[in-house]
């Protein structure tokens, strides 16, 4: 399964604006807006106000719980290769053998094609071994990437209710957003704020 790809989609999180309506209820003059466009050329409408971007790159980099997840998804991974690599090597192996014997005239028609048949069932069920794994472990990985997305947007709304943003976006360097000024940078503040809330992870 060495084409297995560890792909965690920048926590899915890669150009999304999260938008907090904090103050929706209360009854205010309408703000000025801002009109932005991402690398598609779409336009995004925003209201002027309090506006912080989270650096997802250095959020992976510095999220123990996902440091600590994504080492385990890897060594996982590691391990199926060379659980499949051994199954693999073991039925070329018998392959082998038994056109040894074919060639050296030990084997009747009979036994060759019983053996043969043996062969071809246990290519298979090497094969559907090889998909299932392969599901569990992108299944997996979509549920571990959800919970990762799923901890951060809780994180931001208790976070931002002392903080009061308008407007929190996610900033990577491949993503749609091609300069973010450094003052608006909250990512540090984040990630020691989640960091504390797993305390047993190991960093």
């Amino acid at each position: 399964m060495k084409n297995l790809s560890l792909v965690f989609s920048s926590l899915a999180l890669i150009g999304v604006f999260v938008l907090f309506g904090m103050k929706l209820t209360e009854k205010k003059a309408p703000k000025p807006t801002i009109t932005i466009k991402d690398s598609t050329g779409k336009e995004f409408i925003l209201s002027s106000g309090k506006v912080g971007y989270i650096d997802i790159d250095t959020l992976e980099s510095n999220y123990n719980y996902f440091k600590s997840k994504k080492a385990e998804f890897e060594v996982r991974q590691k391990n199926i290769d060379a659980e499949l690599e051994k199954m693999s090597s073991s039925l070329q192996n018998e392959y082998n053998a038994l056109q040894k014997q074919a060639q050296a005239g030990a084997l009747s028609q009979s036994d060759g094609e019983a053996a043969q048949q043996k062969l071809l069932q246990r290519q298979q069920e090497l094969e559907l071994k090889r998909q299932n794994m392969g599901a569990k472990f992108l299944k997996d990985q979509e549920a571990f990437n959800k919970e990762i997305h799923d901890n951060l947007h809780q994180y931001i709304e208790k976070y931002n209710v002392e903080k009061g943003f308008d407007y929190i976006l996610s900033y990577s360097k491949d993503g749609s957003i091609l300069f973010a000024n450094k003052d608006f940078d909250l990512t540090r503040d984040i990630i020691k704020g989640m960091n504390s809330e797993t305390p047993n992870v190991k960093k």
